[in-house]
């Protein structure tokens, strides 16, 4: 297995069945080949992120047309793909890029839409620059297009300690909002409170709803980021302020919810929700230009940044996937080709 650019193989992570993570097993895999609209990228760094825990598991079902490898982000070096795709986006054969993808990213190389691309963030690692297409992305998407936050309101986080959810709170931060999240630990909650939430709330021991109406003097909070579901849902309603908006990305409590309607009508509450794996290239470059446009700033300021907790060589993602199901880690777990 060799990362030379000639070579037909390449080193890789696949899914030998479905299961617990000792299933991931290094192989020898063909080189992707770049379609129209795509860069092949010699992959340095993969996230891992809980969709490839669940995929794992077999209850992600790899969209049609999509690697079977695992890996949503992956940061590297540019070393083909569609020329004209490229010059078009300012892209260049060696140019370091992450970039959001969906599948393949456990690999050596990986075919990555062209506008899905990112160039890394001056000062960045690419172990740094991989760290941010997935949370970024989907954070984006969610709290600031579709849950419309807006400067001087209040996020929920729910699950502040996680990859997305440190990512929530600092962007939160930077534009201009108010923020609660919540963790389970004293330890996580703190982490939550140094990266700019302004409270924490421990769930195993408060009730969030409850706080979260005291800490806004009884008004509630405006957008809520929920990776729950299940009975939080209710809760939520009960602690939204009125026009708030409820904006769910995983169901990692459950399906199925209930609500008192009667809130959401007289409060005039949106619940809303979406996975991004599954949307197409325009969709994605869309939010991919707004990031560069609005946050690379910050990222290249150090006002906004990446959070990782542990670095594990590509060969063992098989421990990445059992610390991610653990639960203690704050932000993100990486793989590193060597």
């Amino acid at each position: 297995m060799s990362n030379d650019a000639n070579a037909p193989t390449m080193r890789a992570i696949e899914i030998a069945g479905y299961g617990g993570p000792e299933v991931l097993r290094a192989v020898a895999r063909a080189r992707p080949v770049a379609g129209a609209g795509e860069a092949l990228v010699r992959v340095t760094a993969s996230g891992v992120n809980r969709p490839d825990v669940l995929q794992r598991k077999g209850h992600y079902p790899v969209p049609p047309g999509a690697s079977d490898i695992p890996g949503l982000e992956i940061a590297g070096v540019i070393e083909g793909g569609d020329a004209a795709a490229l010059a078009a986006a300012g892209f260049a054969i060696g140019d370091r890029v992450c970039a959001l993808v969906a599948g393949g990213g456990y690999a050596e190389v990986c075919a990555a839409p062209v506008g899905q691309m990112l160039p890394v963030p001056a000062g960045f690692s690419d172990i740094e620059a991989a760290a941010l297409p997935e949370n970024f992305f989907t954070v984006w998407s969610n709290v600031f297009d579709r849950g419309r936050l807006a400067a001087g309101e209040w996020l929920l986080v729910q699950g502040g300690s996680s990859g997305i959810g440190v990512t929530a709170i600092q962007l939160a931060k930077a534009f201009g909002a108010r923020v609660i999240a919540t963790a389970g630990s004293a330890d996580k909650c703190d982490r939550c409170t140094e990266l700019g939430a302004d409270h924490a709330v421990n769930y195993r021991s408060e009730d969030f709803a409850a706080r979260a109406l005291e800490i806004t003097g009884g008004k509630g909070v405006d957008v809520v980021l929920d990776m729950v579901a299940g009975d939080y849902v209710a809760r939520e309603v009960s602690c939204l302020a009125e026009d708030g908006r409820i904006v769910l990305i995983a169901v990692q409590g459950g399906t199925t919810s209930q609500v008192d309607a009667g809130l959401v009508l007289r409060k005039r509450l949106t619940l809303t929700g979406s996975t991004l794996r599954p949307r197409p290239v325009a969709f994605k470059a869309a939010i991919a230009a707004a990031l560069r446009e609005r946050v690379w700033p910050l990222l290249e300021k150090r006002q906004v940044r990446p959070v990782i907790q542990e670095v594990f060589p590509a060969e063992q993602a098989s421990r990445a996937h059992a610390a991610m199901e653990e639960g203690g880690h704050v932000g993100k777990l990486m793989l590193a080709w060597s």
